[in-house]
């Protein structure tokens, strides 16, 4: 199987909103919870992130396609305020790929995978956190292929959630692997 690879671009909350409410309002984003957003919904939640100096959306793209969405934002003001004890270098991340008729084997492991060293390219950034919904099997899968370490289950307003970490040299060994 050839490499797939990524480039990223900051998310136009205007210009992408038709096509992220299509990613979000799918049944298979349902740990997304936009399931019911209408295209305004969208358009006024990543206006939001735009505008959020400890939160930012980018779009991975495919072949200059857009082909995933990615999240990042400072755990110590965004999404697990008072949850944790975050420290220096902390930073969260959400990631999500569409909907597809044609899935490609390993698509999603190279996006998180992708998502990850991109992160890591920041030479502050020591640790990367998830919060994902306790249920959301799938991606706890995908989060052990790339290092991340399960500490604890949370409760979130929305969720329960599995707080988990990965640190660069985590993320190093098990890529090598």
């Amino acid at each position: 199987m050839s490499v797939i690879t990524f480039t990223f671009r900051p998310l136009d909350p205007l210009g992408d909103a038709e096509l992220l409410h299509g990613w979000v309002t799918h049944p298979k984003a349902a740990f997304w919870m936009m399931r019911d957003a209408r295209l305004e919904d969208v358009e006024r939640a990543y206006m939001e992130i735009a505008a959020d100096e400890h939160h930012h959306a980018l779009l991975g793209l495919q072949d200059g396609v857009p082909a995933f969405l990615m999240e990042y934002y400072d755990p110590r003001h965004r999404e697990l305020a008072g949850l944790y004890e975050p420290l220096p270098g902390d930073v969260g991340m959400h990631f999500l790929t569409p909907p597809t008729d044609t899935p490609v084997r390993g698509f999603t492991r190279a996006v998180i995978t992708a998502v990850m060293a991109r992160l890591f390219e920041d030479p502050a950034v020591e640790r990367v956190v998830v919060e994902p919904d306790v249920d959301n099997k799938a991606v706890h899968a995908l989060n052990e292929a790339v290092g991340f370490v399960p500490e604890r289950e949370i409760d979130k307003p929305e969720k329960r959630a599995l707080l988990s970490f990965c640190t660069r040299a985590q993320f190093e060994k098990a890529v090598s692997a």
